[in-house]
């Protein structure tokens, strides 16, 4: 029989109260830390100190909107790498991706390489053992961002987030993966089955910029400003009893078992099947590149700065003149878009000036987040009597990042903008109040023709009838299309998800989404 209701609550309130008073330990103070100088020995060395030869004063870029690519590009660049591997990351999924990433993790520092893993504990928290467990390695250090004092536990974590929400509400959304300071993968994708095509249910539409040049090392002095932070708290200090020796190597075994058992799954199958995977994994890379370029992060003080000051979001900052200067198009990508009555407001009269504003972001039904829906829902009329073109995801894959590979779902997660066919800018900042002001993020903006001209391309091919509805007005009312059907409310969302969705536009939220 279940214990009477009431001694359970108080429980569940004794371990609340005594989440909320778990204070953090002291971060000792410790020497800062630098990535390591490229080299002239290592595979990714031979690639890239040619080329940058070749294009004094530039760097390459290249756009990566498959799944597959985008996790190839991460494992081979962990498989040659001599010196040191730098991963910055909000989520990093405990599945088959994220378990075969942490192998080459581990595969690299036992040949010697230095990784740094910086993670945000929003997520990390949940994999706190096997973190500690690699933090064991002596060739790995695992640091934590804005960490939980309390390291297990859903009652003690929500405890302590009530109790310190002004802290724990700001987080670090960043996501850059570096090796041998020589190539860099900057973008939107998290660490995970649904960021690289290989889910069997919802995939995430998503976006990474490729790089090499002078620009690795600018997304490495970012990393190493993240990395010796106060802000990041080394996995030895936060739960000092799990990192041992012997948890490492029952995380290996662990690890070993798992990857053996999935080698004949369906995604290893569609990796070994795929042609332009095994270009990629002979280096077979087609790069652009630009003297005209900018990596920009937010400081990773940012939570800590007076609410309102400009130096709290250096991403917005540098993409706001960018939009202003808009001579003839805009074209935006934000799966989690709630621009907020000023920026509708100046994308409405861009569009009625006669330039052409358009704007791709998730539907009601494949918006995981239905709060975030809430407060977008709000300016769609605006936008759209306004003049610009609006178009909303469908929830259904219309295609997967793998030929042979085939998923039920999808959800956008591309932060991504392009202006006047010039210029572009990829990264994780979200337009919306919580990228502006609460999390730190990073992009970057480069001018190429031809990198706009792909992202266009990436655009209408995931705004077609096939991908997504047209949002527009009818008889003053809101109206979706996909050129065989039309709708007059939120297409195919479920009626949790409505009513979800209206019940956080009415809290009147915004700030925080």
């Amino acid at each position: 029989m279940a214990p009477p209701l009431l001694p359970r609550l108080l429980t569940c309130l004794a371990l609340c109260g005594l989440a909320a008073c778990t204070p953090l330990p002291p971060r000792p103070d410790l020497p800062p830390q630098a990535a390591i100088a490229p080299g002239t020995a290592g595979r990714l060395d031979q690639l890239a100190a040619p080329a940058e030869a070749a294009h004094p004063g530039q760097s390459a870029f290249r756009l990566v909107a498959e799944g597959t690519e985008a996790f190839v590009t991460r494992a081979q660049s962990a498989r040659v790498a001599v010196r040191s591997l730098d991963v910055q990351t909000y989520i990093w999924h405990a599945d088959l991706t994220g378990m075969f990433l942490t192998q080459q993790l581990l595969d690299a520092a036992d040949r010697g390489v230095r990784v740094r893993l910086l993670l945000d504990d929003m997520d990390a928290r949940a994999k706190n053992a096997g973190l500690a467990a690699l933090a064991a390695h002596p060739n790995i250090s695992v640091r934590l961002v804005n960490p939980f004092a309390s390291r297990w536990g859903a009652l003690r974590m929500a405890g302590e987030g009530l109790a310190s929400f002004s802290r724990l509400n700001h987080r670090m959304h960043n996501k850059s993966w570096i090796a041998d300071n020589r190539l860099a993968v900057v973008g939107g994708r998290n660490i995970g089955n649904e960021y690289f095509g290989a889910s069997d249910e919802v995939n995430f539409v998503d976006l990474d910029f490729t790089m090499a040049g002078p620009i690795v090392r600018d997304v490495s002095a970012s990393f190493d400003r993240y990395w010796n932070s106060p802000l990041a708290y080394p996995m030895e200090v936060l739960d000092p009893d799990l990192v041992t020796a012997p948890a490492l190597e029952r995380l290996r075994t662990a690890l070993r078992e798992a990857l053996q058992a999935a080698q004949d799954g369906r995604y290893a199958r569609a990796l070994r099947e795929d042609d332009a995977v095994r270009r990629l994994a002979e280096g077979d890379w087609a790069m652009e590149w630009s003297a005209r370029y900018r990596f920009v992060s937010d400081d990773p003080r940012k939570s800590t700065l007076p609410e309102g000051d400009p130096g709290r979001t250096h991403v917005a900052a540098a993409l706001v003149p960018m939009l202003q200067a808009a001579q003839a198009s805009v074209t935006i990508i934000s799966p989690y878009f709630v621009p907020g009555a000023d920026v509708t407001r100046r994308l409405a009269r861009a569009a009625r000036e006669g330039r052409s504003v358009r704007i791709l972001t998730n539907s009601l039904a494949a918006n995981d987040v239905a709060a975030v829906h809430g407060g977008y829902s709000k300016y769609r009329q605006e936008l759209v009597d306004g003049g610009v073109q609006l178009w909303e995801l469908k929830p259904v894959a219309a295609g997967s990042a793998s030929r042979s590979y085939r998923s039920s779902g999808a959800s956008l997660h591309t932060k991504a903008l392009t202006v006047d066919g010039r210029a572009l800018f990829v990264g994780s900042f979200n337009l919306d109040p919580r990228s502006t002001w609460l999390n730190c993020e990073q992009g970057v903006l480069v001018e190429s023709p031809v990198l706009a001209a792909q992202l266009e391309r990436i655009f209408e091919r995931q705004t077609s009838g096939e991908r997504a509805w047209r949002v527009t007005a009818r008889r003053g009312a809101l109206s979706w299309s996909d050129d065989k059907e039309t709708f007059d409310s939120d297409p195919q969302a479920s009626a949790w998800k409505r009513f979800s969705a209206w019940f956080f536009r009415a809290l009147g939220l915004e700030s925080q989404l």
